[in-house]
């Protein structure tokens, strides 16, 4: 009796597993961890932190690199590279490598957002660009909001049937973005960032909304009722750094 034998070929090949890439959360804890070993070896006599704590300016490069990692707009990356080169230039000259007085040049972030704004400008988008907004246009049906307030607040409604979310930015400011009068189909994600600032998201009563957010030194706060059902999730996530994140009906 003759025996078939199947070669290695003749069996399907599994699919590759895509990698995974590096998220903000690794990163962050990464960092969190880094400190915690610093500040451990400096409490054992075995290191000298006593002047690293001027470079306490690393804290923007920090915050400039989880922005990075968690951002998919053109403004998130501006804003996080802001971040970044401010913390770098504050510790350069801590370095005396370069003298940068924040009291003297203060007025290239006035510079810097103007440019902005004629960039806006050139391409044909607004500073604040959400779909189905009360009293604007319609921005091409995409049910996408992108939001950033900057040393300011911003309050607006939203009326859109298929809302899919979107990214909300506070720095030293608020947002507060009504969306009762708006629809999930299924579910939708917004990612916030909130530094030195707070965002608040009413929402509809019949929207399950699941908070993934991580507080630094700040909060995620949900005042909503029990929905009837599951059928529209709204999943919250992002950051609070020393500010605040509130979803109620």
């Amino acid at each position: 009796m003759s025996k078939e034998f199947q070669t290695k070929d003749a069996y399907p090949s599994k699919p590759p597993v895509p990698k995974k890439p590096v998220s903000s959360q690794v990163v962050l804890g990464l960092l969190v961890i880094l400190a915690g070993v610093l500040f451990l070896l400096d409490n054992l006599h075995i290191l000298d932190l006593h002047r690293a704590v001027s470079f306490w300016p690393v804290v923007f490069i920090i915050v400039g690199t989880v922005k990075l990692l968690d951002t998919q707009t053109r403004g998130g990356q501006i804003l996080g590279g802001v971040f970044i080169a401010v913390g770098a230039l504050m510790i350069l000259d801590r370095l005396d490598i370069i003298d940068f007085n924040v009291h003297t040049l203060w007025p290239l972030f006035f510079i810097g957002f103007g440019l902005y704004t004629l960039y806006k400008a050139r391409t044909g988008q607004r500073l604040i660009q959400i779909d189905g907004v009360k009293d604007e246009k319609d921005l091409g049906g995409s049910g996408v909001m992108n939001v950033n307030a900057i040393l300011g607040g911003i309050e607006r409604r939203v009326f859109t049937p298929d809302f899919r979310g979107g990214e909300v930015s506070a720095v030293m400011g608020g947002c507060d973005l009504d969306l009762r009068n708006s629809s999930i189909q299924g579910e939708a994600v917004v990612t916030v960032f909130a530094f030195w600032g707070g965002v608040t998201l009413k929402v509809p009563p019949d929207w399950t909304v699941v908070l993934n957010g991580t507080p630094i030194m700040g909060g995620f706060e949900e005042k909503t009722a029990i929905p009837p059902d599951d059928s529209k999730r709204l999943i919250v996530r992002g950051y609070a750094i020393m500010g605040g994140v509130e979803v109620r009906n």
